[in-house]
């Protein structure tokens, strides 16, 4: 049978695709390609929603994500949050603007005000298809994905059909989708942290950035991944709320950079209490990734520093 042009795919030659050169690469820089899909991943009582609302704010202003991470290309952000009344979404957004110096006048961010969302129902799902192309927003946070549905998130035919619908709304309309999840509550220690997102693996296989936030030693830690981009460099954040008018997010340290220290002394320094420690204990102490990690392990092996032992490295006094 002969096929008619509506049954040929689309095809271009390579040189035509946009280069890195011309293609805009990030939305907020380290932490969110531009039109990435992904989620922010951790478990309850995380500050995910204030991370959400922070990178909102941002590109929505154009001000820096977390006070560090630029964003290079601002536009109108469309939030949905399932899980906190309106007037809560206000506060907390005027009050991360209020710490910035914004007035809310300022603040292009649109919310939705539907009591439910439901995108496993084919209404729901065209009305906010239909928001969007008129919004024409460069960021929609949905928050928490459990609250989007009705579907059992383990069945990965039913996760895939959800996830191709936002795909798909990203892929036409030119929107970055940023879904709000939790992790499990029995995810093994050392497993890696998308392994550990709630429910069928096509959601951590989704992302093209991810990030992630855990609590290790009462701090909070902030990491990344990106499909076509590095890792960012893990962060020790704060929900800083010492004047509940300007309660926000903030980066208070480099967890690689405590007082000056290197990664090899920050290692010593665990170690030289005497504890033994496996490498998963010493890189949630020290919120570091594991290449990094091994590197200095290995490193201070071989000069004789520490060694391995059946229960975890030790130090060599």
């Amino acid at each position: 049978m002969t096929p008619s042009g509506e049954q040929v795919l689309p095809v271009v030659r390579v040189v035509e695709l946009p280069s890195e050169e011309l293609a805009e690469r990030w939305l907020v820089e380290e932490l969110w390609c531009a039109h990435a899909v992904g989620v922010i991943g951790g478990a309850p009582k995380c500050a995910k929603t204030w991370l959400g609302l922070d990178m909102a704010l941002s590109v929505a202003t154009g001000t820096p994500c977390l006070g560090r991470y630029a964003v290079p290309e601002p536009g109108l952000v469309l939030v949905y949050l399932a899980e906190d009344a309106l007037r809560a979404v206000r506060e907390r957004i005027e009050g991360m603007a209020r710490h910035r110096g914004l007035d809310l006048d300022e603040v292009a961010i649109h919310v939705i005000t539907a009591p439910v969302l439901r995108l496993d129902q084919e209404r729901d799902r065209t009305r906010l298809w239909e928001t969007v192309r008129r919004l024409r927003p460069r960021l929609l946070v949905l928050d928490p994905l459990v609250r989007l549905h009705g579907i059992d998130e383990n069945h990965a035919g039913d996760v895939a059909e959800l996830l191709g619908y936002l795909r798909a709304l990203q892929r036409e309309l030119g929107v970055a989708v940023l879904l709000v999840h939790h992790t499990r509550k029995n995810a093994a220690d050392g497993v890696a942290a998308g392994q550990g997102l709630r429910g069928s693996g096509d959601i951590h296989a989704f992302g093209d950035s991810n990030l992630y936030l855990r609590r290790a030693e009462q701090r909070l830690i902030l990491s990344s991944e990106h499909r076509s981009a590095p890792a960012a460099a893990p962060v020790h954040l704060e929900l800083v709320a010492t004047d509940a008018a300007t309660t926000h997010l903030e980066v208070i340290a480099m967890p690689d950079d405590q007082n000056g220290r290197g990664l090899e002394e920050q290692v010593l320094n665990l170690l030289a209490q005497g504890e033994v420690l496996t490498r998963t204990r010493l890189r949630e102490a020290l919120a570091v990734n594991n290449e990094r990690l091994g590197k200095a392990l290995e490193s201070l092996e071989r000069a004789g520093r520490i060694s391995r032992t059946a229960g975890g490295w030790q130090h060599l006094r």
